[in-house]
């Protein structure tokens, strides 16, 4: 096996010696560009999977976790700015299970949650509970107000007054929360009032304005009795958001009609963020609708004046009206009719909501140079009637032409065109390289084989002449020794000893054809020019 293994490394130096210097800085190229790709596909073979073992992890317990896999010599990866940890995924849930025995990561159990409620014993005091209690609450909510998409980190403080028992009035609960968001994430309108109704929905008596918002700019986004500037942020907002609605609608409508960038739009809103009630009580009578209740009632008096008196009726100014003579006869009628009808009656309770437009002034711009033939009346009738312009509220619109400046447009366009040129340059630059060297290589290769061909050629005609001369040779040293023989027996001791000697040196020289043929082959061409 040594032998063997000798042989095949000495017949391969040989080889490797036998070629030209560009041959040899080929082999050595390719045999070490061979050992990196082998390399390479190995490292990449053997490097594992990796899975997320714990994310969002606070500092703290991503220093204590790395420790413990240091410790265990388990492989990991920080990601996510330190607070993501991966470990590879046949491994995972091993070393979750080894963690949690030593109590990592800790801050989420320590930190609050109703873990805390499971310490509690029978000598625990009633403050100590509801202080337990209150932190439970308050990790419970930092957890899901920290599930959101877009929240890093949040921390809860609720203020919960003792209930007092012979008070008309109760101090109310508030609770204020601490928003830390991830990098390039900022949290809209209504994702802060998701916040502020979870957390009012999770507290008992807790009201949504009692709620108090901020980031870890210092920035308020939601503050009790929205006094602070958050409403006032929220407003501008509403009226960014309106404004650019508007805008959009409009802008698209004039791209079609007079081309894009031909164009251009501003438009102010005035938004009523007052919130009015107003109450009205009508009354209304159907005459066909019959009465609730009636009631008739007459009175008849018939007979003679017993005391000759005159006798009459009272007038409207209290006086009697005398109609009669004294001793006649007289008579008496009352009658009276009431009806108590149904009477329909409808109150109407109106809120306006905060948001409506009070007005809307729109201000509209065209290029003289595209709308030469556009009528600007046709334009702000289509827009009033696109967008709802309304003179009676105090809406304004006004279009009108003017030449556009361009130059910052030819400058891109300028800009644009010269780094596509440039860009084709390079790409054209680098094909040429490229092409240049896979010809380069080419030529290389052809006349690496081209040489290696001649070679072959000159090794082949070197040997066979040197063979056939030593076949002559033999023949004839064999005749020589044969007559030698036959006339002194003796002489072929010391022919023995030469013959050794010829043996050997006949293997050194076909060694050395193997090993420099075409030097063995320019010295037999001389040998052969050269006069004899």
């Amino acid at each position: 096996m040594k032998d063997n293994l000798s042989r095949v490394f000495t017949r391969y130096q040989r080889t490797f010696q036998a070629f030209t210097t560009g041959q040899k800085l080929v082999a050595v190229l390719g045999t070490a560009a061979l050992l990196l790709a082998g390399f390479m596909v190995f490292r990449w073979a053997s490097t594992p999977s990796y899975a997320p073992l714990y994310s969002n992890l606070s500092s703290s317990d991503a220093s204590a976790v790395i420790d413990k896999l240091d410790s265990a010599g388990t492989p990991y990866k920080i990601t996510n700015g330190g607070s993501t940890i991966m470990v590879p995924k046949d491994k995972v849930y091993t070393a979750r299970i080894t963690l949690s025995g030593q109590g990592l990561p800790s801050s989420s159990g320590e930190g609050g949650g109703y873990e805390l409620l499971d310490k509690n014993s029978l000598s625990t005091s009633k403050f100590q509970e509801q202080t337990s209690f209150k932190r439970a609450m308050e990790g419970e909510l930092a957890k899901t107000i920290e599930a959101l998409n877009g929240v890093q980190t949040a921390v809860v403080h609720l203020a919960i007054p003792e209930k007092q028992v012979f008070a008309d009035k109760q101090d109310p609960t508030t609770a204020s929360v601490l928003i830390s968001t991830k990098p390039g994430t900022t949290l809209g309108p209504e994702q802060v009032q998701a916040i502020t109704n979870l957390v009012a929905s999770s507290i008992d008596g807790l009201d949504p304005e009692k709620v108090t918002i901020a980031d870890a700019n210092g920035r308020v986004l939601s503050a009790t009795d929205g006094t602070a500037g958050a409403a006032a942020s929220t407003r501008n907002q509403q009226v960014q958001d309106y404004q650019a609605e508007m805008n959009t609608k409009i802008q698209s409508m004039l791209d079609r009609v007079v081309g894009p960038g031909n164009s251009s739009v501003a438009v102010t809103a005035n938004l009523d963020f007052d919130k009015s009630v107003s109450e009205k009580k009508t009354y209304s009578y159907n005459k066909g609708t019959p009465p609730l209740s009636e009631s008739k009632s007459s009175e008849t008096y018939n007979g003679t004046n017993p005391n000759g008196q005159l006798s009459g009726v009272v007038g409207p100014d209290g006086q009697m009206d005398s109609t009669g003579t004294a001793g006649a006869n007289g008579s008496y009628k009352k009658a009276s009719e009431t009806a108590d009808n149904p009477v329909d009656t409808t109150v109407e309770h109106r809120e306006t909501a905060p948001g409506s437009v009070r007005n809307l002034h729109v201000g509209v711009v065209l290029d003289a140079a595209t709308a030469r033939t556009i009528d600007p009346a046709q334009v702000q009738a289509l827009i009033s009637s696109a967008v709802g312009i309304d003179s009676q509220r105090g809406d304004t619109i006004d279009v009108s032409t003017m030449p556009f400046d361009r130059s910052g447009e030819k400058a891109a366009k300028a800009d644009i065109a010269a780094a596509k040129a440039a860009d084709a340059h390079a790409k054209q630059m680098t094909l040429l390289r490229n092409s240049g060297l896979i010809v380069l290589i080419a030529l290389i290769l052809l006349l690496a084989w081209l040489k290696g061909r001649k070679r072959a050629k000159a090794r082949a005609e070197a040997t066979s002449y040197v063979v056939e001369q030593l076949r002559q040779e033999a023949l004839a040293r064999a005749a020589a020794e044969a007559a030698l023989e036959a006339a002194n027996p003796g002489v072929m001791a010391l022919e023995a000893a030469e013959q050794n000697e010829a043996d050997e040196m006949r293997d050194e020289l076909a060694a050395l054809v193997e090993r420099q043929p075409e030097d063995v082959a320019a010295l037999l061409r001389g040998w052969l020019v050269e006069p004899r």
